[in-house]
């Protein structure tokens, strides 16, 4: 049997791809990509030239069956999006779950992804996330996907698009209350922006242009009742509230009291 090999790619700056990535690109006997096109580009760049097959959202179901027969006969198949790492809202997801059953060896080479490089310098805590990816694109379904996440005490990280991204801000607004926000902008690239700050501030000077990673603060109103919290100092009920929520006592007393 063949090997599937998952490769994250640049989300921007090509310099972000890694000597490995390189390596396994150049000996694959097969890369799938979304857009063959655009990951042309790419191995161009770097001087790689193998076989190329595009896999993408439309063509998933169909394609990964065909994929997963050539990689049961004998062929490593390299598996890249157009940017970032695949199976992480791209596709990739059916190819890699078909091998994983029919006990094929799979391979991640790690790498660039969006939704971790906006987390590691957003400012918000980082311990415990969670990944939502793109909200749904009709206004109704997007509120009540929101409204769904409103009691969780992690931060929560979504993409997306810039047509969508002044109402998205406002229904977090709306719904979250004004939490802490950063709002990442053409991550890696030439006109990268970060904004930081409440969803009300921030919603005002996103420009809807490029592609965005919106990480947004917990909630930490939302607690159990099992701490009697009005019979403790201050200090102890921070503690408290800290560990319930699995944050720094820093990081909480910020979230809180801080003002710019």
């Amino acid at each position: 049997m063949g090997t599937l090999f998952i490769i994250a790619t640049p989300i921007g700056n090509l310099g972000d791809i890694s000597a490995r990535a390189l390596e396994i690109l150049g000996q694959a006997d097969m890369i799938a990509c979304e857009d063959t096109r655009h990951t042309l580009k790419l191995l161009n760049y770097f001087g790689i030239h193998r076989p190329l097959t595009s896999y993408h959202e439309f063509n998933e179901e169909e394609k990964a069956a065909e994929l997963f027969r050539k990689i049961e006969t004998g062929t490593n198949v390299a598996l890249v999006s157009d940017a970032g790492t695949p199976a992480v809202s791209d596709p990739g997801y059916r190819l890699i779950r078909l091998c994983r059953q029919k006990g094929i060896t799979v391979v991640a080479i790690p790498g660039p992804s969006a939704a971790i490089t906006a987390l590691s310098a957003s400012g918000l805590p980082s311990n415990e996330f969670m990944f939502v990816g793109f909200l749904p694109s009709k206004k109704s379904a997007r509120r009540e996907k929101v409204n769904a996440l409103k009691n969780l005490s992690c931060t929560m990280v979504f993409y997306e698009a810039p047509h969508r991204i002044a109402e998205t801000l406002e229904d977090l607004r709306e719904i979250l209350g004004d939490r802490e926000v950063c709002v990442a902008r053409e991550l890696t690239k030439i006109h990268e922006e970060y904004l930081f700050g409440c969803l009300s501030e921030v919603k005002g000077r996103v420009k809807p242009l490029g592609e965005f990673v919106v990480v947004v603060a917990g909630g930490v109103e939302q607690m159990e009742e099992s701490v009697d919290l009005s019979a403790l100092s201050r200090k102890e009920a921070l503690k408290a509230i800290a560990d319930k929520l699995r944050i720094s006592r820093n990081d909480l007393y910020d979230l809180l009291f801080k003002k710019e």
